[in-house]
C-alpha cells in the first residue's frame, strides 16, 4: 500500500551479484498459530481458503512438514537461522525482561546468527521482511537489533519488532471505540507506527510486500521476502461481515477467511505476472499448532505449546508454476519427513548459494523435495523440547506435558528431562498418538530415549521451577554461543 510504503525508508541496495543464470524469487509465507487442519485443503469443513487451496492445487502440499518449536519465537528462530532455536536461548515466546530472564532465555536474537536473509542478500538478493518478527524488540526491550541489521534491506512490522511497524486497532463492532493493541510498543520508539485496523494488518503488509517485490523486479533483481501475518493469532477481531455468532470459533475463522482473501492479492498478482510466475516459489506455512478453542489439528493430537503432532505438525504448501513440474500440480506429499529449520540451506541451493563453511545447519538440503523431484526425508531426527514455561497451560485446558520429544523413521518417542515416562507411538498407524507401544518395543525406547536425552544435553539449558534434572551447564562452541543480552 502506497501510503504505508512511504513511511519505510528503503535502505542503499547491495550491487547485483553477477550470475549466469535467473536466479528465483523466494516468497516465504508464515502463519501465526494455524492448526494442521484449518486451511480446507487439508481438511477444515467449517472455513474456507481458496486462495491457498488454490496454490494447493497448483503446486504442491505436504502433510509431513515440522517446525522445530510449538511457539513462536523458538520456531522463527528455526527457519530464520536453519538451527534449532536452543542454540540461541530462544525457547520460548520472547517476552519482557524480567520474563525472559526467569526462563534463562536471551531478549533478542544474536546477530552474530547464521540467518537465511542475509546470506540471500550477499548474494545479490533484495531482501524485506513484512510482518510479526517476534526475534527481538517487544515489551520493555527496545535496544534490540532493527530487523535490517539481519541482512533485510527493508522491514515493516507488528509490536513483536522495532523498525517501522503497524499497531492494530481492535474493533469489535459494539459501538465503542476500537481498542488500540501494542503491548507497549507503541512507547519504544525505533521507528514510526502506524495505527491500523487489526483486520487489515495482513492487507497492510501484503501491500508493502507487493511494492518490494515490484521494486526488486524493476532492479532486475531477485528477491526474497518474508511475509509473516501477525493473523491468525488472537485477540480475534475479523471484519463486521465475518463475525459469525461472535464465539471464538466463529471469530477465528472470520479472522482465517479474511487473511486467505488479503493475502490472495499477493498471490494473484504473481500469478498474473508472467516474469513473476515463471520465477517464483512461494511456501505457505504456519509457526505451531492452533490455539485451543479455536483452529484445529484436524485428527492429529495436541495444539500450540505441546510437543505432540498438533503443536510441531504444520501444513505446508509450495507453489512456483514455472520451477514445478507441470505433471506434480497437485500433488500431495505424504511420505517426505522434514522441517522448518530444513527450508534454510534447501532455499539457499534453489537460489544457488553456496552454503557457508563456517555454519553447521540442523537443517539439510532438500530442494528436490519442494519442487516435486523427490520424496525424500531428512536423514538425521528431529528433536523437540517443551517451551520452559509451558509444563502445561491450565489457562487453555491443557494439562501437564511430556519435556522432550524425537521424531525418527515413523517412530515418535516424548519422555521426562530424566529419560522417565516413556510414551512411544508408531506414526505410520497412529498418527493421532493414541496407542503408546512403549512396553511392546524397550530397545526402540531405549536407544531413542539416549539420542534424545544427548541432544537435549548438548545443547545451552533454560530454566524455570518446574525445569528438573538438566545436569551441568554444557560448554557451548564459538558457533553457537548466544549474546547475553
Amino acid at each position: 500500500m502506497k501510503t504505508i510504503a512511504t513511511l519505510v525508508t528503503l535502505l542503499t541496495l547491495c550491487p547485483t551479484a553477477a550470475a549466469a543464470e535467473r536466479r528465483p524469487n523466494i516468497v516465504m509465507v508464515f502463519i501465526d498459530d494455524l492448526g494442521w487442519g484449518d486451511f480446507s485443503c487439508f481438511g477444515n469443513t467449517q472455513a474456507s481458503t481458496p486462495h491457498i487451496d488454490r496454490l494447493a492445487a497448483e503446486g504442491i502440499r505436504f502433510s509431513q512438514f515440522y517446525v522445530n518449536a510449538p511457539l513462536c519465537s523458538p520456531s522463527r528462530c528455526a527457519l530464520t537461522t536453519g538451527q534449532y532455536p536452543h542454540r540461541w536461548r530462544i525457547t520460548s515466546y520472547l517476552s519482557n525482561r524480567a520474563e525472559n530472564e526467569k526462563r534463562g532465555m536471551t531478549h533478542w536474537l544474536d546477530p552474530q546468527a547464521p540467518v537465511l536473509a542475509r546470506f540471500l542478500q550477499h548474494s545479490g538478493y533484495a531482501t524485506g521482511h513484512f510482518g510479526k518478527w517476534h526475534l527481538g524488540g517487544q515489551r520493555d526491550v527496545g535496544e534490540a537489533p532493527l530487523i535490517t541489521e539481519y541482512g533485510f534491506d527493508e522491514s515493516l512490522t507488528n509490536f513483536e519488532g522495532l523498525g517501522p511497524r503497524l499497531l492494530g486497532l481492535c474493533d469489535a463492532h459494539d459501538g465503542q471505540p476500537p481498542r488500540r493493541h501494542a503491548l507497549g510498543s507503541d512507547k519504544l520508539g525505533r521507528g514510526p507506527v502506524i495505527w491500523y485496523d487489526r483486520a487489515s494488518l495482513t492487507a497492510g503488509f501484503t501491500g508493502a510486500a507487493m511494492e518490494f517485490l515490484d521494486k526488486a523486479a524493476a532492479d532486475d533483481r531477485p528477491c526474497y521476502l518474508n511475509l509473516w501475518p501477525d493473523d491468525v493469532h488472537s485477540p480475534f477481531f475479523p471484519p463486521l461481515a465475518k463475525r459469525g455468532d461472535g464465539t471464538k470459533r466463529d471469530l477465528y475463522h472470520g479472522v482465517l477467511e479474511t487473511m486467505d482473501a488479503q493475502l490472495g492479492v499477493l498471490f494473484d498478482r504473481i500469478r498474473n505476472t508472467p516474469p513473476l510466475r515463471d520465477n517464483t516459489l512461494v511456501l505457505v506455512c504456519s509457526d505451531n499448532g492452533h490455539e485451543p478453542g479455536a483452529g484445529s489439528a484436524g485428527p492429529l493430537r495436541g495444539a500450540k505449546t505441546t510437543l505432540y503432532e498438533g503443536g510441531v505438525r504444520s501444513p505446508l504448501v509450495v507453489w512456483g508454476p514455472g520451477l514445478i513440474a507441470a505433471d506434480k500440480a497437485g500433488q500431495h506429499n505424504e511420505t517426505s519427513v522434514f522441517s522448518a529449520m530444513d527450508l534454510v540451506p534447501s532455499l539457499l541451493e534453489l537460489a544457488q548459494v553456496s552454503l557457508p563453511e563456517n555454519v553447521v545447519f540442523d537443517g539439510e538440503p532438500l530442494a528436490d523435495v519442494l519442487l516435486g523431484k523427490s520424496a525424500d526425508s531428512r536423514r538425521a531426527p528431529l528433536f523437540w523440547r517443551r517451551p520452559p514455561d509451558r509444563k502445561s497451560w491450565a489457562g487453555q485446558g491443557i494439562p501437564p506435558q511430556p519435556d522432550l520429544a524425537v521424531r525418527a523413521g515413523d517412530w515418535k518417542l516424548f519422555c521426562e528431562y530424566d529419560g522417565s515416562k516413556p510414551e512411544l507411538y508408531d506414526l505410520a498407524q497412529d498418527r493421532a498418538e493414541v496407542t503408546n507401544v512403549a512396553e511392546q518395543h524397550p530397545e526402540v525406547v531405549r536407544r531413542l530415549t539416549a539420542d534424545l536425552l544427548a541432544w537435549h544435553q548438548s545443547l545451552p539449558p533454560d530454566s524455570g521451577a518446574t525445569y528438573a534434572n538438566q545436569g551441568p551447564k554444557p560448554k557451548v562452541s564459538a558457533k553457537s554461543k548466544a549474546s547475553d543480552n
